[in-house]
């Protein structure tokens, strides 16, 4: 059944956060709506505007719609991760998404309002929620790279602000996380100084974590092993980070590049063990299969299995919007 995110939130605020996982492939989409059976955890399925480029809106909202059609115990919500104004329209227009991302982090505070303000009244009046991102995160986010230098810090005496006047449903903060697999380096971590001034100045108000894989060295050392070469040296998110983060306000969990990881760890180590095979659908299987463990193994570190019990009644009517 699908959800508004603004009613995910609402259940997990405090308590528990959603994973929101971003998906390409069949695979990927059949993998995380089984996980969230098996987990009985509620999910956030996202899709950016490369996923929509690469299969096509189209067939990558069927997809969605087909595995939603097989899994019916299912909570989701779909969202669009890091849209523009153009995607969001298209994504608007098509009735199918339950939220929203307008990215302007890059712009001005003025310009960033401004902008994210304009998709807000459009998106609330299709009765959809908004997620906005204030302060810039590094790394790469599909064709997105953002060096070290251009990245900073959520400043916590702007959030107020930001919020009352763009009307955001949801913001996604930088506190040290990253894009891509080379997070962290040494004893670097998120700033919960940072996020702990954050929540102080919006109580109760939903946060979003961007950037929010492990990057599980295991998985690093096996692409390595099989012919990869994947710098080593730096980390993901670490698990007790996220649970701590969890009471401060962090709501939504974005996991992406542990999905990639580990298709190429197992597509590196099926056709390097076994180089005269060629048939996708067996190494498809096995990525699949791994996938599904490992975000059930997600989804128990989020406090998020078992809490699909708490929306069985829900429906899209009782959807409701922040300063509508």
């Amino acid at each position: 059944m699908k959800l508004s995110t603004q009613r995910l939130f609402d259940d997990c605020y405090g308590k528990y956060a959603i994973a929101a996982v971003n998906v390409f492939t069949m695979e990927q989409v059949l993998g995380v709506f089984e996980a969230a059976s098996v987990s009985r955890s509620p999910v956030i399925i996202q899709t950016t505007p490369v996923a929509r480029d690469y299969a096509g809106a189209t067939m990558i909202i069927a997809m969605i719609d087909a595995a939603a059609e097989i899994f019916p115990d299912v909570i989701y919500a779909l969202h669009l991760d890091h849209g523009v104004e153009a995607h969001i329209d298209s994504a608007l227009s098509s009735g199918k998404y339950s939220s929203v991302m307008i990215d302007a982090s890059h712009e001005s505070f003025e310009d960033n309002v401004q902008r994210t303000s304009a998709i807000v009244k459009k998106a609330h009046a299709h009765g959809i929620p908004v997620e906005a991102e204030l302060g810039v995160l590094s790394g790469v986010e599909d064709d997105i790279d953002v060096s070290d230098s251009q990245a900073k810090y959520t400043k916590p005496e702007e959030v107020l602000a930001f919020v009352s006047q763009s009307h955001c449903d949801s913001l996604a903060i930088a506190v040290g996380t990253s894009h891509g697999a080379y997070k962290f380096a040494g004893k670097q971590g998120i700033r919960f100084d940072i996020l702990a001034m954050i929540q102080e100045m919006l109580p109760k108000f939903p946060l979003v974590l961007h950037g929010g894989s492990a990057v599980n060295p295991y998985h690093v050392t096996r692409i390595n092993g099989f012919g990869g070469s994947m710098m080593t040296g730096s980390r993901g998110v670490k698990d007790e980070e996220i649970q701590k983060a969890i009471p401060l306000g962090i709501c939504k969990v974005n996991i992406a590049t542990d999905l990639r990881i580990l298709w190429t760890a197992v597509h590196r180590e099926h056709f390097y063990l076994n180089p005269c095979l060629f048939d996708p659908i067996v190494p498809g299987k096995q990525y699949r299969k791994e996938l599904i463990e490992m975000l059930v193994s997600k989804f128990e570190l989020l406090g998020s299995k078992g809490k699909s019990c708490n929306f069985f009644g829900q429906s899209n009517e009782h959807l409701k919007l922040r300063n509508q």
